[in-house]
């Protein structure tokens, strides 16, 4: 590679950002650089209704980003590299976001450091990224620098991933029996955590063999079996796509391990979501479910939606509610996937590329994690709830700085344990490994604890003695980058400012902020037990004037749980909008949209800025 175009620095100051789109090259140094630029700025959702292509997405890289650059600036600015700060490519598993990236004409991203989802992206869609600032400078000086120097620098799997091509032609010769598969070399085993315990056991060693090896550890790279996977209609397309143009019409492995979930759109329609929105977003969103359906259809997948086959919701809570279990390796192409983590299983978002390489093989690449173990202890008093504990705990400097990173390609998961689990609900929990995502992890595991019992005897149907031979422990002398002891007594009620997840803020720190818009929805706020813990604030209040609500609950189930215990007719009563289930204005795709000058109070996870589909500030609480 050699410096043929320009370098787009993506810094916090507006002004020199204007002046590089305005064909002005400037000198960043000692700049602060932009933490956390994140993958709704990269590609918005609105945008990745339109298509799936380099030619489509590329004109809409970065649009709004800092609320200075506009459509095409960036495609039409002749950038080749891009030069970020920490924590590039927060957010969603989009792979759009690469798309985009190559559509705008970038050759290379040069950032402090990249989120996990993302990185592996560009590893398997072949963009060619580094964390070595020199690198810049080298170009800078006229250097040609071969591709295969970022190759070389990538750990053992995504280098063999590099070198041949990307993933699905790695995974074409690794089916043909041309490859094997890169396993790990260790003298002896030692004690494993839960996350090391479950992708050893999975970990795939060849054809005809059995799976599995004694020991892994932190920073291995495997494939390993997964028990589940899934799409939605946001990323059903693209993934197909790629799986047709590598493969064809080649039969998937185990389509009945496969469902497919339309959540993300069947609220654009309702008649609560702005005009504008619907105007904008309906029929293409339309298409591309149409997109899923005739892949369901093609190849007998289960599809969840309204008025599909199975139920409909968020595919977070359907996963949790219809399919995972305790020890399963659990994968779908939305950065959320960690909720199912709370049944004791290892459940973590993935790119399009990457599931459609697993609905061939039936693999999925795993890089082993450094594995942080949260001990939460007292009794939750006051209100405090589960959100309350991760926005805390995500906020703290050791997971917003990365602290625990060493290596570039390093992944980390808490590993949830302790006494005060047992006083929550799987519905409550399920909040705690939700949301590890937003603190640049990878996932979250709840150790096995009375509650996943119970979910699991009710929900699925199955014995304790059934569960608990499932469930996965941690080895006495198991290995952790860090343990952490959280007393609840300590943890005040937490909410997230403006921007980011981890920008953490105790409540008693704010005094008077004007709401105007109330969201209790998605994968993280929407559940029977959010809705009932609302319901019982409610009781003998009413919405302060200006005020809207808009509830919209995560599932069938439980909105016909909420339905029978009267809490949908109060909040109705009240003044609420109360939708079907969806994701809806998560993704701002749904009544609850942020209108104009409104400052928004949302049970959701993400509070990007224009992640809700529209300007204004929004604080996440519980």
């Amino acid at each position: 590679m050699k410096l043929t175009g320009r370098i787009f620095h993506l810094v916090d100051d507006p002004k020199m950002l204007r002046d590089q789109l305005d064909g002005i090259n400037v000198d960043a140094t000692g700049m602060s650089y932009t933490y956390g630029v994140n993958t709704d700025a990269m590609i918005s959702g609105a945008a990745c209704l339109l298509g799936y292509t380099n030619a489509v997405l590329g004109p809409h890289f970065l649009e709004t980003f800092q609320d200075v650059v506009r459509d095409s600036d960036v495609a039409d600015g002749g950038f080749q590299i891009i030069v970020a700060g920490h924590a590039y490519g927060s957010g969603s598993s989009r792979e759009a976001a690469v798309v985009a990236h190559k559509g705008a004409g970038i050759q290379l991203v040069i950032a402090d450091s990249f989120q996990r989802i993302f990185q592996e992206n560009m590893v398997y869609g072949g963009m060619p990224f580094t964390a070595d600032r020199d690198v810049l400078v080298r170009l800078q000086n006229g250097e040609d620098i071969p591709d295969t120097e970022f190759f070389d620098a990538l750990p053992p799997f995504f280098r063999a991933v590099a070198y041949e091509g990307g993933l699905l032609k790695y995974g074409t010769r690794l089916l043909a029996g041309k490859i094997a598969p890169i396993l790990p070399q260790h003298d002896a085993p030692a004690p494993m955590n839960i996350v090391e315990k479950l992708i050893a056991a999975r970990t795939y060693v060849g054809q005809g063999k059995t799976d599995g090896v004694p020991y892994v550890t932190e920073g291995d790279q495997v494939l390993a079996r997964t028990a589940f996977r899934g799409v939605h209609e946001y990323t059903a397309g693209m993934v197909m796509n790629l799986y047709r143009e590598e493969w064809g019409d080649a039969p998937m492995y185990r389509p009945d391990l496969v469902a497919a979930f339309e959540d993300h759109f069947p609220l654009i329609g309702h008649e609560a979501t702005p005009a504008k929105v619907r105007a904008l977003r309906l029929a293409p969103a339309q298409k591309l479910a149409q997109e899923m359906v005739d892949v369901c259809e093609a190849n007998h997948i289960r599809l969840h939606g309204p008025n599909r086959p199975y139920p409909a919701g968020v595919c977070h809570r359907l996963v949790v509610e219809h399919y995972a279990l305790p020890g399963d390796i659990v994968v779908l192409t939305d950065s959320h996937t960690p909720t199912a983590g709370v049944l004791n299983s290892l459940a973590f978002g993935v790119g399009s590329a990457a599931i459609a390489f697993s609905l061939r093989t039936g693999l999925i690449p795993v890089t082993v994690p450094k594995v942080v173990r949260v001990e939460i202890v007292g009794e939750a008093r006051g209100g405090l709830s589960p959100k309350d504990v991760i926005l805390h705990l995500i906020g703290d400097p050791y997971f917003r700085e990365e602290q625990w990173r060493e290596r570039p390609t390093d992944t980390c998961v808490v590993e949830f344990c302790g006494p005060a689990l047992e006083q929550w609900s799987v519905d409550e929990l399920s909040v705690l490994t939700n949301m590890t995502v937003e603190g640049g992890l990878m996932t979250g595991v709840v150790e096995p604890c009375r509650p996943i019992v119970d979910f699991l005897k009710q929900k699925r149907g199955l014995t304790q003695k059934q569960v608990e031979d499932l469930f996965v422990y941690p080895d006495v002398g198991a290995t952790y980058a860090k343990q952490i002891r959280i007393d609840l007594e300590r943890v005040p009620l937490t909410i997230a400012t403006p921007g980011d997840s981890r920008n953490r803020a105790p409540l008693s720190e704010f005094g008077h902020v004007q709401i105007h818009n109330v969201v209790i929805a998605s994968c993280t706020g929407a559940s029977v037990a959010d809705l009932a813990a609302a319901d019982e604030v409610l009781t003998g209040h009413v919405f302060a004037p200006n005020v809207r609500v808009t509830v919209t609950p995560s599932s069938e189930d439980v909105a016909k749980e909420a339905e029978s215990r009267g809490i949908l007719t109060r909040f109705r009563s009240l003044g609420a909008v109360v939708t079907e289930p969806g994701c809806g204005s998560c993704i701002g795709n749904g009544p609850g949209i942020p209108l104009d000058g409104e400052v928004t109070a949302s049970t959701t996870n993400r509070n990007f800025a224009r992640r809700m589909g529209a300007p204004g500030p929004v604080y996440l609480v519980s």
